[in-house]
C-alpha cells in the first residue's frame, strides 16, 4: 500500500534569519515510516526541515521529501493527492499554530528588514492563525485512512480526550493519537467511538499502527 507519513516541525519566518517553530524532533514519524517500509508498504515521508532525528533513510520503499512551512507541506500533500492511490496518511508532523502577520516598532510602523535589529528598540510581533493542514486532509484524500495526532499539555485527561473528539468532527480523521502531559504517560490511540489502546512507547505505537493498517 502507498502511504504518507508527515513528521517533524514546520516553521514560520519572523525575518530572514529568525523563525517560529517548536521542539519536535521528527523521531516518532521517522520510526513509523521505517516500520511501514519494513512491513512492505511504499512510504512517502514528508519531513520538516528542522527535524533533528536522522531517520528515516531513503530507500526502495521509503522516499523522503522536506518541507519548511505549513503551506509548503500543504503543497506537497496536494501534489500527492492527484495520484488517487494513497491508502493511508499518518499526520504526525508538529505544525505551527500561528504565523507572523506583521512586525511593528513602538510607533506602530511596519518593520520589513531582512534582519530585525535590536538597536531599533522594542518590537511587537502580530500573529495570525497558520494554515490548518489537518482540516484539508479528508478533502485531499477522501478514501484514505487518516490518522491524526493531538499533543496536549494543559488541563485534565478528559479535556484532552475532548480535543480528540473535536478533531474527529473537524478533520474527519479515522484514528487519533493522543499524548502530552495532560494525557498521561505514553500514547493513547483513539477511534471515533472509544480509546482503542494505550501504548507505552513510540515503538509500540508504531507497531500497532502498522498492524491495524494490515487488517
Amino acid at each position: 500500500m502507498k502511504v504518507i507519513v508527515t513528521c517533524g516541525p514546520s516553521f514560520e519566518p519572523v525575518d530572514e534569519v529568525r523563525r517560529l517553530t517548536n521542539f519536535s524532533t521528527g523521531e516518532l514519524g521517522a520510526l513509523l515510516a521505517e516500520q511501514l517500509a519494513a512491513a512492505g508498504h511504499q512510504v512517502c515521508c514528508l519531513k520538516g526541515s528542522g527535524a533533528t532525528h536522522a531517520g528515516p533513510a531513503s530507500g526502495p520503499r521509503c522516499h523522503v521529501r522536506r518541507f519548511d512551512t505549513n503551506d509548503d507541506l500543504l503543497a506537497l500533500l496536494r501534489e500527492h493527492s492527484t495520484a488517487h492511490d494513497i491508502g493511508a496518511v499518518f499526520h504526525a508532523a508538529a505544525l505551527c499554530d500561528f504565523r507572523v502577520a506583521a512586525v511593528r516598532d513602538e510607533a506602530g510602523n511596519a518593520c520589513r528588514s531582512a534582519k530585525l535589529a535590536s538597536r531599533d528598540g522594542a518590537l511587537t510581533i502580530h500573529l495570525e492563525p497558520a494554515a490548518k493542514v489537518i482540516c484539508e486532509l479528508r478533502r485531499l484524500f477522501p478514501s484514505s485512512l487518516l490518522v491524526g495526532w493531538k499533543y496536549e499539555l494543559s488541563g485534565s485527561r478528559e479535556e484532552a480526550l475532548a480535543s480528540v473528539r473535536r478533531q474527529f468532527t473537524e478533520a474527519r480523521t479515522d484514528f487519533c493519537v493522543l499524548n502530552g502531559r495532560a494525557a498521561g504517560d505514553g500514547f493513547t490511540l483513539c477511534d471515533k467511538e472509544t480509546v482503542v489502546m494505550e501504548c507505552a512507547t513510540k515503538a509500540a505505537l508504531c507497531g500497532e499502527l502498522v498492524r491495524r493498517l494490515g487488517q
